[in-house]
């Protein structure tokens, strides 16, 4: 915890807005995007599945296979403290939402479905995407599949298992937008990130969660801005955000939403 104030702390010194950036592109993303206020009536949607996942008394069994969570660490665990302290926030689902809807991503893989409430954004966003999502812990993916059945939400995909043994059985030739919250750890993030690689296209977006996570992940979101194909970046704090943009040179954006 410590670590990510002192991060946060830097962040703030040396983050801008709109006014600071030179990029049509980013300028574009982070008026018509980033600080879109329009009221969604979508939002509405995520803040009553939130509320119905908080209010039920269902535990789970949680296996964990990546960093776990800095709050909860029983393996037995309730549905409503896994939406307080694990699931995406209020916030960076309706940013995810604005995101979704200004790209119009079709093709979509979420590494790390947890209950479902990013997953949920995704679907509400643009309801004619395919989505895809992998979660590695069975009980989990199972309650997270049986919401989305009662919500009739028929574009997603939910699959079971390790990471490392679905992304090559993954039949999608490119993903849209691919978003990485399933494994907060250094080399787990940097060996999915070189296993999709292939899979972005020009106008793909690769959205890494908690970078400031730890130093690992810090790290780790260094190595991948420094990449090759790699050529916009845009760090929220919260999130990496990746664009493979041929046609803008190399620039790296630090931006508060």
């Amino acid at each position: 915890m410590f670590y990510q104030i002192k991060q946060y702390i830097k962040f703030i010194f040396k983050s801008t807005n709109q006014h600071g950036v030179h990029s049509p592109f980013i300028y574009n993303l982070i008026t018509t995007c980033f600080y879109d206020k329009k009221k969604y009536h979508d939002y509405n949607k995520s803040i009553d599945f939130r509320i119905r996942l908080k209010q039920t008394n269902d535990n789970i069994t949680v296996t964990d296979f990546g960093a776990g969570s800095h709050k909860l660490k029983s393996k037995s665990r309730q549905v409503s403290d896994i939406v307080k302290h694990v699931s995406i926030s209020k916030k960076n689902a309706r940013l995810l939402y604005r995101i979704n809807k200004h790209f119009a991503s079709n093709s979509i893989l979420e590494l790390g479905t947890s209950l479902g409430v990013a997953t949920h954004v995704l679907a509400l966003s643009n309801p004619d995407a395919i989505i895809t999502t992998i979660e590695g812990c069975p009980e989990i993916s199972k309650y997270a599949k049986h919401h989305f059945q009662q919500l009739h939400l028929k574009n997603i995909d939910v699959i079971t298992g390790d990471f490392l043994e679905i992304i090559p059985k993954l039949k999608h030739p490119k993903f849209d937008l691919i978003f990485f919250d399933g494994n907060h750890q250094k080399e787990a993030t940097l060996m999915y990130f070189e296993m999709l690689i292939d899979k972005a296209h020009n106008d793909s977006v690769f959205i890494f969660d908690d970078i400031y996570w730890s130093k690992g992940m810090t790290e780790a979101w260094e190595v991948i801005k420094q990449h090759p194909k790699v050529t916009v970046t845009v760090d929220t704090f919260y999130w990496g955000i990746v664009f493979f943009r041929k046609e803008q040179l190399k620039e790296h954006f630090v931006i508060r939403t």
